[in-house]
């Protein structure tokens, strides 16, 4: 066979990741791996703060597809579309003119393919990027550090280093404090 081609197949939506599991168990189970070099789910991690707490999400770059390079064979093709559940088979198909209704599956090309995967790498290196639900005037209650229990005010935010800068009242005297997002809450 030829070398290892990246192909996009179709899911239910919703149901990327758990498809993708099945898939895996279900090559290892008919031992294809060497036909398979991976299975991905891209998705783009993200840091949302809400009342104070830093969550990450993850969102799917790709909603209702799967990623698979892999030299396809018949038997590959065969648990692919009919033994994987939430799995309806390829992305770009195409009929071959020896056998009737027969659909051959399009890899998508070299360039795409690394756009996708540059794309999902870098997301995996670069720091992920953290949305803040904070607004300037904000009334917050700082939860850590040596002003616990202090109320403030949100004077400025400094979102590429996850900073707060919060005005609270010490000994009658206004005082900017810089926080980080995890260590107030909203009142």
């Amino acid at each position: 066979m030829g070398d290892k081609k990246w192909y996009v197949l179709r899911t239910a939506g919703g149901k990327e990741k758990k498809a993708a599991e099945h898939l895996v168990k279900e090559i290892e189970r008919s031992q294809l791996e060497n036909q398979v070099s991976q299975v991905l789910v891209p998705v783009e991690k993200k840091y949302v703060v809400k009342n104070g707490k830093r969550v990450q999400t993850e969102k799917l770059l790709f909603p209702g597809y799967v990623l698979i390079e892999a030299e396809l064979s018949a038997e590959l093709q065969y648990i692919i579309r009919n033994l994987v559940p939430g799995m309806s088979g390829f992305l770009t198909e195409k009929g071959d003119g020896k056998q009737a209704g027969e659909r051959i599956p399009v890899p998508i090309r070299d360039e795409e393919a690394r756009r996708i995967l540059g794309q999902h790498d870098e997301e995996v290196v670069s720091e992920v990027e953290t949305e803040v639900d904070y607004e300037v005037g904000e009334s917050v209650r700082i939860t850590e550090g040596p002003f616990a229990g202090f109320d403030g005010t949100i004077d400025e935010i400094v979102e590429d280093r996850s900073k707060l800068k919060v005005i609270v009242m010490i000994f009658g005297r206004k005082t900017l404090l810089e926080l980080n997002f995890n260590q107030v809450t909203k009142e």
